[in-house]
């Protein structure tokens, strides 16, 4: 039976996911795939560390680039994150005409372009499941099964310690900071939490879904990016009570002008499946213009997750390792030649949505008018309103109320003139909301 040796640049938590399958289901992967795999080297931090992983048989190096240069590692399994080392250990595997395996969403969102360029002059693949979703196969649907259609929007739960915190603070006396160092304290949630929840790893993979989805390049900086830390419990009771649940959202779209891409806290129906996605879960809808939408849901970390959508990018390239370049399915799903580079992207001040609106407002007769009037004379409606004073004794009211769909440009003069009502007191607060149609 064929063995296909790997190298492995990292061994924490994913890296022992894999080797950990490699060591009990390897009989099984054999029945599946004819050929079999063998860890020939796997780079680590520190050698002395104890591990809770078998790694007996198997070569340990704190030299990572002795991995990409041994001649025996046929796959290189990028598992250390990051964007300075892990790019320059992948560009040389690459050129050293090793294929590679990787997990690294921010390295495929910020340089994966250049990547798949040297991937395709050098004749090697580069695979990246694991990257999106962890073990949702989320790109493989769009790569293949979605392959088909001409896809009109996605849309999802990308990160699974925004929507944790989100579904945490739905319980009564919720507070952001409370709940963000629970997720801290449960391993959800890093020590700086900042890439989670202001939207940055959610915008690293909604750059790499519409790639796939569109067939355009990675464009990391035209996705727009808004968090979740503004978010309050007052928000998440209000949208319950209109019938919605607030979701931490990427979204990617098609547009009259050529393509949308944010990232930001959506008010969705509650009547719409990705609605009901709680906890550290993950989920994208998918639209293709034959198939409507889909759905793809499961747990979007951890070491069995994330490792599982590794092992298949290495079953993949398994079967068509002897095969010629050029009959692996591309990459980025499209023909190398075929990827649009001049796509134009619509800023987030041209999209026409709904909104939620809470404002704090003194409770005296005559506000509710003064706000309808200036939402009017912008041509905006308000669908839902309600209205509650803010304790027994004091003069002011908490407002909320969504509009019908307006230009967001619109929208913000609105905002502004709202803000500067005598009656108003302090920022407002406004979130979009999503029709998911």
């Amino acid at each position: 039976m064929k063995v296909i040796t790997l190298g492995l640049l990292g061994l924490g938590t994913v890296g022992g996911g894999l080797v950990n399958i490699l060591r009990t289901s390897l009989p099984e992967i054999e029945r599946r795939l004819g050929k079999s795999f063998r860890v020939e080297r796997i780079a680590v931090r520190d050698l002395n560390r104890a591990r809770n992983v078998n790694t007996d048989g198997i070569a340990l190096t704190d030299d990572p680039f002795s991995v990409v240069q041994d001649p025996n590692v046929q796959v290189v399994v990028e598992l250390m994150g990051g964007t300075t080392l892990a790019k320059d250990l992948v560009e040389q595997a690459i050129k050293n005409g090793k294929h590679v395996v990787t997990a690294n969403k921010a390295l495929i969102a910020l340089y994966g372009n250049e990547m798949f360029a040297l991937a395709k002059q050098h004749g090697v693949q580069i695979y990246f499941e694991a990257a999106v979703a962890g073990g949702v196969p989320v790109i493989k649907a769009l790569r293949e099964g979605l392959a088909g259609n001409q896809i009109q929007w996605l849309a999802g739960i990308i990160n699974g310690t925004g929507n944790y915190i989100l579904t945490e603070m739905k319980k009564p006396s919720a507070d952001f900071a409370v709940v963000l160092k629970k997720a801290q304290d449960l391993g959800y949630a890093e020590a700086d939490p900042t890439y989670d929840v202001e939207g940055i790893d959610a915008a690293h993979k909604l750059t790499i879904l519409a790639a796939l989805a569109f067939g355009i390049e990675l464009n990391f900086t035209q996705v727009y990016t808004e968090g979740i830390s503004q978010v309050s419990a007052d928000d998440i009771r209000f949208a319950q009570q209109f019938g919605y649940e607030i979701k931490h959202l990427g979204t990617a779209a098609r547009t009259a002008n050529g393509f949308s891409l944010r990232v930001h806290p959506t008010l969705v129906p509650k009547t719409v499946l990705i609605a009901n996605v709680n906890g550290v879960m993950n989920a994208v809808m998918v639209n293709g213009n034959h198939v409507g939408s889909t759905m793809y849901y499961g747990p979007g970390a951890g070491a069995g997750a994330t490792a599982s959508a590794v092992m298949a990018d290495l079953i993949d390239l398994a079967r068509g390792f002897d095969a010629p370049a050029d009959s692996h399915v591309p990459g980025l799903a499209f023909q190398p030649d075929a990827i649009q580079r001049d796509a134009k992207f619509e800023p987030i001040d041209a999209i026409e949505t709904a909104y939620y609106v809470r404002c704090t407002v003194k409770d005296h007769p005559g506000v509710l008018a003064k706000i309808s009037q200036v939402l009017a004379n912008h041509d905006i409606s308000i669908e839902h309103l309600h209205q509650e004073p803010l304790g027994e004794e004091a003069d002011f009211a908490l407002m909320v109320f969504t509009t019908d769909v307006v230009q967001e440009s619109r929208f913000n003069h609105a905002l502004a003139e709202l803000e500067n009502l005598k009656d108003v007191e302090g920022k407002i607060a406004r979130i979009r909301i999503g029709a998911m149609s």
